[in-house]
């Protein structure tokens, strides 16, 4: 049967098909709510003879979450699918909770899609939630970045998260789902006005607005930010790459408009910490500020460096000491390590250990060479292995100068 355009299936399906391809193993989030519920339903329809695995976050945050989530589970597995859920053990009610919530549920659903071998997850995102988001934004003054429209898939958390549903309103959802019968779960949060997305939607509603306007303009303003970031990706071309630090060409950077300049070192940033999301912007209006006059400055973890006719970045010595030991063979999230022996560890050389290396041997400025992985038994140095290549140790950079050309084109 041929479904009208009009019909939420026929959009998310053509949607699913465009984004998914021909992926063979695909999970879902599911909270419960009617938007998840669709979602997990639509998927069910588009997905036969796909592996289709559901997930449910359980917050903690209400006492009837566990209940909902066991909801989710009986409804997945009535469509034949299978379902986990994912608890999130809360370290502190510190922060912004609305904002870790969110975090702690990207990197638990990455968790899971990586441990089932999911080439994706799908998010039950909507139009509402476009022109929400849009209004949020500009209620905080956010720029163009902020104010773009979703994406329909990004890379984050080592997962690929797809969005099927910006299409789609959240009415047409619950109207489809009414029609067959199919229930969902209505989380009072959505009603409460502590929230700034609740106050935000009470007040479109109040207004009128109308959602999918409203979700075209963010779309239009996504095409835009697509615009700065292929300008951006040119002005990247010379960018040079080694040793974990980056080199841009100052008369480039400096005959680039302002925002230009600001995604340049935007992401010149995340390409030095590996960080998932860009800097705060009054850090980066510093940092610009800096560079401008020649000065060298530190942003999230980076050192930018005006030098001669380049602007050189690479790692903060103090984050560089910070970091964690090696996790799934990779130390401060910059460098594949190979070849360690029980009872050694990789951190960074620091200071102390400057003098007794030649770092200027290895084309490496003392501040480099400092926050270059070392290995160590206890307190005893081993090797430097950047500075003085050594055998058995290998130290691999884990990203190259491409890697920081899409940085500035998903940025």
């Amino acid at each position: 049967m041929t479904l009208p355009a009009a019909d939420p299936a026929f959009r998310v399906h053509a949607a699913l098909d465009r984004l998914a391809g021909d992926m063979p193993a695909i999970g879902v989030a599911v909270s419960g709510g009617g938007d998840s519920v669709a979602l997990m339903h639509l998927m069910a329809e588009w997905g036969r003879g796909r592996r289709i695995m559901v997930a449910t976050v359980d917050h903690g945050l209400r006492a009837e979450s566990a209940d909902e989530a066991r909801q989710v589970g009986r409804a997945a597995r009535a469509l034949g699918l299978s379902h986990a859920t994912l608890l999130w053990q809360r370290g502190t009610d510190a922060g912004n909770l609305m904002a870790n919530a969110r975090d702690a549920r990207l990197r638990l659903l990455a968790g899971w899609a990586q441990r089932n071998g999911l080439s994706a997850v799908v998010l039950g995102h909507t139009a509402d939630d476009q022109a929400e988001t849009l209004m949020m934004r500009l209620a905080r003054g956010s720029g163009i970045d902020g104010l773009a429209s979703m994406a329909e898939w990004r890379d984050a958390f080592g997962t690929r998260w797809l969005r099927p549903m910006l299409g789609t309103g959240r009415q047409d959802l619950r109207d489809w789902l009414r029609a067959r019968g199919i229930a969902w779960i209505d989380d009072p949060s959505n009603d409460n006005t502590d929230f700034d997305r609740v106050r935000i939607r009470q007040a479109m509603q109040a207004m009128g607005l109308d959602v999918p306007a409203l979700a075209r303009a963010a779309c239009h303003i996504q095409e835009a930010r697509d615009a700065l970031s292929h300008y951006a990706a040119h002005a990247a071309r010379e960018a040079e790459a080694r040793d974990g630090r980056l080199t841009l060409p100052r008369r480039a950077y400096q005959d680039a408009p302002p925002e230009i300049r600001r995604r340049l070192i935007v992401a010149a940033c995340r390409w030095i910490t590996g960080a998932d999301y860009p800097p705060r912007r009054a850090t980066v209006l510093h940092a610009l500020n800096a560079v401008a006059t020649g000065h060298r400055v530190t942003l999230d973890g980076a050192l930018i460096e005006p030098a001669g006719d380049r602007i050189r970045l690479f790692r903060e010595t103090a984050a560089a000491l910070r970091a964690p030991e090696v996790q799934d063979g990779v130390w401060d999230n910059r460098w594949e390590v190979k070849g360690l022996r029980p009872g050694q560890h990789v951190a960074a050389l620091g200071l102390g250990e400057v003098a007794r290396v030649k770092w200027r041997l290895a084309g490496l400025s003392r501040d480099e060479a400092a926050a270059s992985p070392a290995v160590w038994e206890g307190d005893r140095l081993v090797a430097a292995p950047l500075v003085r290549p050594q055998a058995p140790f290998e130290i691999f950079p884990v990203r190259v100068a491409s890697h920081f050309r899409r940085l500035v084109m998903a940025h």
